[in-house]
């Protein structure tokens, strides 16, 4: 839908993003607060900020606007199938990092995911990649001259011959007949 609005409207991922940025914001703020009461039982205004939580607030925030801006960018340059696989690289690298990093548990069953994952977007690329060689190695279409039900072509050169009716004769310049006076 995004690739489909930005093409329609002719906007770039970043004007269609700031369009639809206070929408956004007015629908969290609306059902931000009554979603979180309601999922941890909590008020979120009765919460204790402090410095230190306000900036991890403050870099979260970052953090959706870079991917809400890298989202649209993505499905404004390609494709929202593309984008679906970078969301399967992300998954991947979020547990990898995770397992590394965190030392979080690693089952075979994620293992297995990871690598069915792997697997998929590397067909992906390399069927994107055929694809886009064919198309460039096909010569383009050549349109034909005689539209459907014509018998005659629409340009006739000059000198009077008309190549591609080889069972018609050479005739004058087309200005010079009058057969439309006739019909």
């Amino acid at each position: 839908m995004t690739n489909t609005i930005q093409k329609r409207f002719k906007v770039s991922s970043t004007q269609l993003l700031y369009q639809s940025c206070p929408y956004q914001a007015t629908t969290l703020f609306i059902t931000g607060p009554f979603v979180d009461g309601l999922l941890t039982n909590e008020n979120v205004f009765a919460f204790k900020y402090t410095p230190h939580v306000l900036i991890f607030i403050v870099l979260s925030c970052l953090i959706s606007v870079s991917v809400n801006f890298s989202t649209f960018l993505v499905i404004g340059k390609t494709s929202p199938v593309t984008y679906q696989v970078l969301g399967h690289l992300k998954t991947c690298l979020v547990l990898a990092f995770g397992y590394i990093l965190l030392h979080d548990p690693f089952s075979w069953r994620n293992i297995l995911g990871i690598l069915i994952a792997i697997v998929g977007m590397g067909l992906y690329s390399y069927f994107c990649v055929v694809d886009n060689q064919s198309k460039q190695s096909e010569p383009p279409a050549q349109l034909s001259q005689v539209k459907d039900g014509e018998t005659e072509p629409l340009v006739i050169l000059e000198n009077g011959s008309n190549k591609g009716n080889d069972n018609v004769g050479p005739k004058g310049p087309i200005w010079a007949s009058n057969k439309d006076l006739h019909a």
